[in-house]
């Protein structure tokens, strides 16, 4: 049967012009005479469309002009409540231009240049040819469980067991379903920004109210224990913790770690949430400290965690939860009912993945030696430049610079940079640069830069950026 549809535009309706092959269909008879006006109901939802006239065409093809009656477009108010994903909207936007031909450099996404290492992406070859393509328990596979409590006990001092493990389509899943399963609604959720942009929705989501504590680039974007005392009410159910972290490359020393624990274990009802994705990410002589293994913090602690980030595994989709089990069973009932399991193919991967050795063995660091190399390069050359603020990463792919002292000049032929968004919106329209605006982030004075590009890719944006800041140097004030 061969079908086509004309749309059409109209003020009020959708008018369409349906040519309909099918002899069944036809409403026209053999004589020819006209069948004059009906009226066909489709089983489509609300929609019933109404023949206006039926003509009797060449070939003895039936045409119909048919007009569809409005459908109630509301969306719910949850879904109206949650933003976008600025850095997803950005990188979208950046790859688009790049498919129309222009040569945009895209700094703006937070996922690894390299190449999956070899041993992983075998075993997801394996477990394709060997048949290994079937739905796997809820949780995770049995091997995949055991593996991430061996590399838990023996590199971040904290032991579980797979029943207090539930491995996830990544860290993001991870990380809204133990929101979702701990929050209620009028809850609190504490959020040190700058953050990772999905926080603070992630709390929307579970009809909790985000509670943003801002740091300061002098103190290295580092949560003060005391401003944090000072936010804690009887409705503060979970803080967020990402060590290191997105956006600004802060990694968390043990010291402050302890204090943090101190006042959360004043508090009953305060659960934390340790975004870890990026532990394996993270230069010497930083350490990574995981909160679940401080004192008293086992109990009220959800781990997060991931091989996106340090094993290059961005789109095999693969993150895990580890908690008391009593919250690891409530995330896993969340995620029966969404997605079932991960993908059986990226969890042999991912035992792969753990087997490289300790913290990702080789292939792991040769990859944070390059992000280490870039990022010196990085902070070297924005740090020569007058009027601008840096506060040097220890850990993860991001540099978070304060470009405030830009703010309110007028650029010829754009007009005037009023904040980050506008500055970032300079760069891609003069230097073709994709960056990310730090008021995704809940800081406006910065931009995130990712270096998660090759360091000849990194060079070539810096020289875009400063040819762009150029004439706008002369008004920045010393």
């Amino acid at each position: 049967m061969a079908n086509s549809l004309h749309t059409c535009s109209s003020s009020s309706t959708t008018a369409a012009r349906l040519n309909l092959r099918a002899p069944s269909l036809a409403l026209s008879d053999n004589s020819g005479s006209d069948s004059g006006l009906r009226s066909i109901s489709f089983p489509l939802r609300s929609l019933k469309f109404s023949t206006r006239q039926a003509i009797k065409p060449p070939h003895g093809t039936t045409k119909l002009v048919v007009k569809a009656t409005e459908v109630d477009i509301s969306l719910s108010p949850k879904v109206n409540s949650i933003k976008p994903s600025k850095t997803v909207a950005i990188t979208d936007q950046a790859t688009a231009l790049v498919q129309a031909g222009v040569p945009v450099i895209r700094l703006a996404a937070g996922e690894p240049d390299f190449d999956t290492p070899a041993p992983i992406a075998e075993a997801g070859k394996n477990a394709i040819c060997e048949g290994y393509t079937r739905y796997t328990p809820n949780a995770g596979t049995v091997e995949i469980r055991q593996a991430i409590c061996h590399k838990l006990k023996e590199e971040n001092g904290i032991s579980y067991t797979p029943d207090q493990i539930l491995v996830s389509n990544g860290a993001k899943q991870s990380s809204v379903q133990a929101v979702m399963a701990v929050c209620s609604p009028g809850d609190e959720v504490i959020i040190p920004a700058p953050f990772w942009v999905s926080y603070p929705e992630m709390a929307r989501m579970a009809d909790a109210k985000p509670v943003i504590l801002p740091t300061k680039i002098s103190e290295n974007f580092l949560l003060d224990p005391k401003a944090l005392e000072s936010k804690l009410t009887e409705k503060s159910r979970l803080l967020i913790l990402c060590s290191p972290s997105n956006p600004t490359g802060s990694v968390y020393p043990k010291r402050l770690l302890e204090e943090i624990a101190q006042i959360v274990a004043k508090h009953p009802r305060l659960l934390v949430l340790s975004d870890e994705i990026y532990e394996h990410i993270i230069y010497a002589p930083a350490t990574h400290t995981s909160f679940a293994s401080l004192p008293g913090m086992w109990e009220r602690t959800l781990t997060v965690n991931g091989f996106s980030k340090a094993f290059a595994m961005t789109g095999w989709r693969l993150g895990y939860l580890a908690g008391p089990k009593h919250f690891v069973s409530a995330c896993g009932k969340i995620q029966s009912q969404f997605t079932s399991g991960a993908g059986s193919i990226s969890q042999k991967a991912g035992v792969a993945a753990l087997g490289l050795g300790y913290a990702g063995g080789e292939a792991v660091s040769i990859m944070v030696k390059a992000f280490r190399e870039r990022r010196d390069f990085l902070v070297k050359s924005f740090g020569e430049l007058e009027g601008v603020k840096i506060s040097e990463p220890k850990g993860a792919f991001y540099l978070f610079i304060d470009f405030s002292s830009y703010y309110g000049i007028e650029a010829e032929g754009f007009g005037k940079i009023e904040n980050s968004e506008s500055l970032c919106r300079y760069f891609l329209d003069e230097g073709q640069v994709a960056l990310v605006p730090g008021d995704a982030f809940g800081d406006d004075s910065c931009i995130r830069i990712s270096y998660a590009a090759s360091l000849t890719t990194v060079k070539a944006a810096v020289e875009r950026i400063k040819k762009a800041l150029l004439p706008l140097r002369r008004a920045v004030p010393v």
